[in-house]
């Protein structure tokens, strides 16, 4: 049994996301959990500085289950990933042409990924974000449109995985957690976990 799984071992842990990454990021930290993915409409107030959006959606993402508390030993785990461009929040594409402009829009340029995590357990909730630069080189219509054809990345803020082909062609540099930009930053969870 690796170190956080006997950290953990007196507690039922719940993933609360329906993102295959996330999904394979706790897997890969050795953690055993469960999935239970609930639905919420993902809305912030206006007028919130972008670097608390996402922070701010994890706390949202684990509002229903502190109001149906099932067990003392849950652990609940939230998350949520924006890109922010000058100051501005990028979502998830509304259809083909918004994710051509969203990478248009990005090509050249450096960006942030911003994921928030909320941890809740019955007695407190543990909440943080971690931000990541990221800075594309300048992509070409054809790779732009290769990649929107070939990966559909209509579930992916900011319309990109890192990775995918986009990433390993078009991303320059990265500064800060790789894993953050695929929407879990993991050592920061790690360590936030062995601390609890």
């Amino acid at each position: 049994m690796n170190i956080l799984n006997e950290k953990l071992k007196d507690y039922k842990v719940i993933l609360s996301s329906k993102s295959p990454r996330r999904h394979h990021l706790l897997k890969e930290l050795g953690v055993d959990f469960e999935i239970q993915a609930l639905d919420v409409e993902e809305v912030y107030p206006d007028g919130l500085n972008t670097n608390e959006v996402a922070e701010y959606l994890a706390i949202l993402k684990a509002k229903p289950f502190k109001e149906n508390w099932q067990h003392d030993k849950d652990l609940v785990i939230t998350c949520d990933t924006i890109v922010s461009s000058e100051n501005k929040v990028i979502g998830k594409p509304k259809d083909r042409n918004d994710a051509v402009k969203t990478l248009q829009h990005l090509s050249n340029k450096w960006h942030e990924v911003i994921s928030g995590v909320c941890i809740t357990l019955a007695d407190r909730q543990i909440a943080f974000s971690e931000t990541t630069k990221v800075l594309f080189n300048k992509l070409q219509e054809e790779e732009i449109k290769h990649y929107i054809e070939h990966y559909q990345p209509f579930d992916k803020a900011g319309s990109y995985g890192i990775q995918e082909w986009i990433g390993y062609v078009g991303i320059k540099k990265i500064d800060g957690d790789f894993f953050n930009v695929m929407g879990f930053p993991v050592h920061r969870l790690y360590q936030t976990l062995l601390q609890i």
